[in-house]
Protein backbone atom coordinates (compact mmCIF):
# COMPACT_ATOMS: atom_id res chain seq x y z
CA UNK A 1 0.00 0.00 0.00
CA UNK A 2 3.04 2.30 -0.11
CA UNK A 3 3.04 2.96 3.64
CA UNK A 4 6.64 3.82 4.47
CA UNK A 5 6.06 3.49 8.22
CA UNK A 6 5.73 -0.28 7.93
CA UNK A 7 8.08 -2.09 10.32
CA UNK A 8 8.82 -4.86 7.84
CA UNK A 9 12.36 -4.59 6.64
CA UNK A 10 13.87 -6.58 3.81
CA UNK A 11 15.81 -8.49 6.44
CA UNK A 12 12.65 -9.44 8.34
CA UNK A 13 10.96 -10.52 5.14
CA UNK A 14 13.97 -12.67 4.25
CA UNK A 15 13.99 -14.25 7.71
CA UNK A 16 10.33 -15.18 7.31
CA UNK A 17 10.97 -16.50 3.79
CA UNK A 18 13.87 -18.57 5.16
CA UNK A 19 11.54 -20.48 7.46
CA UNK A 20 8.92 -21.02 4.76
CA UNK A 21 6.44 -18.40 5.91
CA UNK A 22 3.26 -18.52 3.83
CA UNK A 23 2.33 -14.98 2.84
CA UNK A 24 -1.06 -15.97 1.54
CA UNK A 25 -3.58 -18.11 3.36
CA UNK A 26 -5.08 -18.97 -0.02
CA UNK A 27 -1.73 -20.46 -1.00
CA UNK A 28 -1.89 -22.86 1.95
CA UNK A 29 -5.47 -23.79 1.18
CA UNK A 30 -4.64 -24.36 -2.49
CA UNK A 31 -1.70 -26.57 -1.56
CA UNK A 32 -3.91 -28.64 0.73
CA UNK A 33 -6.59 -29.01 -1.96
CA UNK A 34 -4.07 -30.10 -4.60
CA UNK A 35 -2.42 -32.48 -2.15
CA UNK A 36 -5.78 -34.17 -1.48
CA UNK A 37 -6.35 -34.39 -5.23
CA UNK A 38 -2.94 -36.02 -5.56
CA UNK A 39 -3.82 -38.52 -2.82
CA UNK A 40 -6.95 -39.42 -4.81
CA UNK A 41 -4.88 -39.74 -7.99
CA UNK A 42 -2.45 -42.11 -6.25
CA UNK A 43 -5.35 -44.25 -5.00
CA UNK A 44 -6.81 -44.42 -8.50
CA UNK A 45 -3.63 -44.89 -10.58
CA UNK A 46 -1.19 -46.37 -8.08
CA UNK A 47 1.50 -43.72 -8.51
CA UNK A 48 2.10 -39.98 -8.19
CA UNK A 49 3.32 -39.46 -11.75
CA UNK A 50 0.60 -37.08 -12.84
CA UNK A 51 1.09 -36.01 -16.46
CA UNK A 52 1.68 -32.29 -16.83
CA UNK A 53 -1.29 -32.15 -19.21
CA UNK A 54 -3.61 -34.41 -17.20
CA UNK A 55 -6.94 -33.98 -18.99
CA UNK A 56 -9.10 -34.87 -15.98
CA UNK A 57 -7.46 -32.20 -13.82
CA UNK A 58 -5.02 -29.87 -15.61
CA UNK A 59 -4.43 -27.89 -12.41
CA UNK A 60 -3.20 -31.03 -10.64
CA UNK A 61 -0.74 -31.80 -13.43
CA UNK A 62 0.68 -28.28 -13.28
CA UNK A 63 0.80 -28.36 -9.48
CA UNK A 64 2.72 -31.65 -9.41
CA UNK A 65 5.21 -30.28 -11.92
CA UNK A 66 5.62 -27.13 -9.80
CA UNK A 67 6.12 -29.17 -6.63
CA UNK A 68 8.95 -31.11 -8.27
CA UNK A 69 10.56 -27.86 -9.44
CA UNK A 70 10.24 -26.26 -6.00
CA UNK A 71 11.60 -29.41 -4.35
CA UNK A 72 14.70 -29.32 -6.57
CA UNK A 73 15.27 -25.67 -5.64
CA UNK A 74 14.78 -26.53 -1.97
CA UNK A 75 17.29 -29.39 -2.25
CA UNK A 76 19.78 -26.99 -3.85
CA UNK A 77 19.57 -24.64 -0.87
CA UNK A 78 17.02 -22.14 -2.16
CA UNK A 79 15.42 -21.08 1.10
CA UNK A 80 13.15 -18.50 -0.51
CA UNK A 81 10.77 -21.16 -1.78
CA UNK A 82 7.72 -22.04 0.28
CA UNK A 83 8.55 -25.73 0.58
CA UNK A 84 8.66 -27.15 4.09
CA UNK A 85 9.91 -30.39 5.57
CA UNK A 86 6.33 -31.15 6.55
CA UNK A 87 5.18 -30.88 2.94
CA UNK A 88 8.08 -33.05 1.81
CA UNK A 89 7.06 -35.69 4.35
CA UNK A 90 3.43 -35.60 3.23
CA UNK A 91 4.48 -36.06 -0.39
CA UNK A 92 6.95 -38.82 0.49
CA UNK A 93 4.23 -40.63 2.43
CA UNK A 94 2.25 -41.12 -0.78
CA UNK A 95 5.19 -42.09 -2.95
CA UNK A 96 5.85 -38.76 -4.58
Amino acid sequence: NGNTSCSFTKERIQLLNNIGFEWSLASCETWDVRYEELVSYVKKFGNARVPRSFAENPSLGNWVNNQRTIYKKFQNGNTSCSFTKERIQLLNNIGF
